[in-house]
């Protein structure tokens, strides 16, 4: 399968989060209003902002199909990139309000007992969008996707924010009216945090950042090829799912063009095979060992 088939694939997860979160917002909106539901009013409202989102990621899987061009010769792969990095700022964006809103409740106190659908329509929205993840986290590892990874995510934090809903009502029913603020302000720390990892992440990769780890490994492997005396140099960067790599290497000074191209075609069948390199540019150049004159 190849890197257009992944993303066409991708798209099936982004449009999947866009439908469960318009079902979900309009639903608990309604049963919010009817049942006197602050806490699930939010976290519809929450949802409507996770449409904008997935959208986002969306049009960056669409992008990155797109062939090369003039402007872009190596096409247009890192929109998926810059997809996630706007999910991440929509998901710091919604965990900043909970936080917020949540701290406001502290000291505007409410006693406001909502009816109990309001906590079974939250608890069976966390069970929905934590499936609606799994499947986002599984396909987005299968196809290596930085976009799609980043709508996983928001999913989980979408869980976790109606699971924050759901206690916070439940709560409200019991008279403990401080479990609300208090649950809320927790999913609110780990929307955040979430967020930054995705911003961060997204960051590395638009600033050609690569894996030290990584780079070390696929350094050892090309060093392992017989014909290579020593690996002068190697970087790496991603363009969306995609790892570009520029490498130097010295092999025997007597090997004639076409044994060196053979070399460097081996190398990069096995750095695509095992390492999933999807296009290295390789460049040879003599050994000469310390006793040649």
């Amino acid at each position: 399968m190849n890197h257009a088939d992944n993303l066409k694939l991708a798209e099936k997860g982004a449009w999947l989060s866009i439908f469960t979160y318009l079902a979900l917002a309009i639903i608990k909106l309604w049963i919010a209003n009817w049942g006197n539901s602050v806490a699930l009013h939010s976290d519809g409202l929450n949802n409507t902002t996770d449409v904008i989102a997935s959208i986002a990621v969306l049009v960056g899987l669409r992008i990155s199909q797109k062939p090369p061009d003039e402007n872009h010769r190596y096409g247009h792969y890192r929109a998926e990139t810059v997809a996630s990095l706007f999910a991440a700022f929509i998901m710091m964006f919604i965990g900043i309000q909970v936080i917020y809103d949540t701290i406001k409740k502290i000291f505007i106190f409410e006693a406001i007992q909502p009816n109990m659908l309001t906590a079974w329509t939250a608890l069976a929205s966390a069970v929905v969008m934590f499936f609606v993840y799994i499947y986002n986290s599984r396909l987005s590892k299968s196809l290596n996707s930085s976009a799609l990874y980043a709508a996983a995510q928001d999913n989980r934090s979408d869980a976790l924010v109606s699971i924050g809903a759901f206690i916070g009502i439940i709560g409200a029913q019991a008279g403990l009216y401080w479990l609300d603020p208090l649950t809320g302000t927790i999913v609110g720390l780990i929307i955040c945090k979430t967020a930054f990892d995705i911003f961060k992440d997204a960051t590395l990769t638009l600033t050609d950042a690569y894996d030290e780890d990584e780079l070390q490994l696929i350094k050892e492997s090309i060093e392992a090829v017989s014909e290579v005396k020593k690996v002068e140099d190697i970087k790496g960067r991603v363009h969306g799912s995609q790892a570009l790599m520029e490498i130097t290497i010295l092999v025997h000074a007597d090997l004639t063009v076409e044994a060196s191209h053979k070399i460097t075609e081996r190398i990069e069948h096995y750095l695509s095979e095992k390492h999933a390199v999807t296009h290295a540019h390789i460049h040879i150049e003599p050994y000469y060992s310390e006793h040649s004159n």
